[in-house]
């Protein structure tokens, strides 16, 4: 592929406009789980109920993938970032309205299905523009949901405590509208067809070596996605909630939220330069065994000093697992179906965090603590560990050119 046109300085410019779109649409994810205990305390219920606007957020982010990265196949991203952040805006002024976990959960589902496009859309529309530094690159683009975790929950927690959830909701309207839609515009370029004709090529070599077929390996990568991210899914919703329990308080949560996706980033950094020397399949092998030993360290950890040590452990454990299936993907997968593709294994893995995170508030209401929620979190985890070494086990060798392909 020429490199004037890939891995370019337009390349890296586009990369870092991906990133701050990412950071703030992104936030539709992460906000709800900042909210929840003052949704908890303001609608009552048990923490399963109160843990139900975020599973509908994670349905609607997981659907939002699929779909939207498919417009993006057919549309660009640019008429996708558009519509999308119009609808999460419109999103975020319903949940405000609501009078009801249920009526706050159908509003989730809609804002969490709108900020979709800033996940798998966006790293499939990015990874268009590298081949030698591709791992690097979507590792930046998915790192923009982790900054949103970590950074909005810090901007906005004196106006949770001055002005209530519903007044962060507000901002978070006024915010998306004002950044993403004019930054999609200077996302309108698109590829030359030369180069889409080079990567198409390219991945179906690649296909053709890894015997399986794309659907079969898309459908193994999304059941390995569900189970790895509902292991992830019990610190990730559930940190803020446990701190509430142990005393420590919501803000002391949040912290610890920002701290672990903070680490994440920074982990889904080195993935990616590890992922351009070792493919993704390694890459995802030794973040997942990672996480599954940081999740081991919850077990013991219940004073304030160890569980911010140990978020932070977490956060540099896992972070680079769920790029390293957008890598597979692109690597095996064609390169013109790469939104549609990107957003199934994304959408796979994001009901995996639903599910975990209901899941794990079942499990707390069942047995009064979250010591056995860390347990399922570590078993399907095993799981996802299996998986991987049964693909590598039957992955043929290939060339370093087809890896970069």
């Amino acid at each position: 592929m020429d490199d004037l046109i890939t891995d370019s300085r337009y390349s890296w410019t586009r990369l870092a406009l991906t990133l701050l779109v990412a950071t703030v649409i992104n936030a539709g994810m992460w906000a709800i789980v900042v909210i929840m205990p003052a949704v908890e305390t303001e609608f009552g219920g048990s923490r399963a109920m109160a843990s139900l606007p975020y599973t509908l957020t994670m349905i609607g982010f997981a659907t939002g993938n699929y779909a939207l990265g498919r417009a993006v196949d057919r549309f660009g991203i640019t008429l996708s970032l558009i519509l999308a952040s119009a609808v999460t805006a419109v999103g975020y002024g319903l949940a405000t309205l609501s009078g009801s976990l249920l009526m706050l959960s159908l509003a989730q589902l809609l804002v969490g299905f709108a900020s979709a496009v800033g996940f798998g859309p966006l790293i499939a529309d990015i990874s268009h523009w590298f081949v030698r530094r591709r791992g690097i690159a979507v590792a930046i683009a998915a790192s923009g949901n982790y900054l949103s975790g970590a950074i909005w929950p810090i901007l906005l927690a004196g106006v949770l405590q001055e002005s209530g959830w519903r007044a962060v909701y507000l901002v978070m309207a006024v915010v998306t509208l004002a950044v993403v839609i004019p930054l999609a515009f200077a996302l309108r370029r698109s590829l030359p067809e030369e180069a889409q004709t080079a990567a198409q090529t390219a991945s179906l070599l690649n296909a053709k070596s890894a015997g399986l077929s794309p659907r079969a390996l898309q459908y193994l990568l999304g059941f390995a996605g569900i189970c790895c991210c509902l292991a992830m899914s019990m610190p990730q919703v559930h940190i803020v909630a446990l701190c509430v329990g142990l005393g420590y308080g919501p803000a002391v949560g949040a912290q610890m939220l920002s701290l672990m996706l903070l680490g994440g980033v920074a982990s889904r950094i080195v993935s990616g330069l590890l992922a351009d020397r070792l493919g993704g399949v390694r890459t995802l092998l030794i973040g997942s065994c990672l996480q599954t030993l940081a999740l081991f360290l919850y077990l013991p950890a219940g004073g304030m000093v160890s569980l911010y040590l140990v978020s932070l452990v977490f956060g540099l454990s896992q972070g680079g697992i769920v790029p390293s299936y957008a890598l597979i993907v692109r690597e095996y997968m064609p390169a013109k179906e790469a939104g549609a593709r990107v957003g199934f294994v994304m959408m796979a893995t994001i009901l995996g965090m639903a599910l975990g995170g209901w899941l794990s508030g079942v499990i707390y209401d069942l047995s009064g603590s979250y010591t056995l929620a860390f347990v399922n979190g570590i078993v399907w985890n095993g799981v996802n560990v299996a998986i991987i070494l049964w693909l590598i086990s039957r992955s043929r060798p290939r060339a370093r050119t087809a890896v970069l392909a």
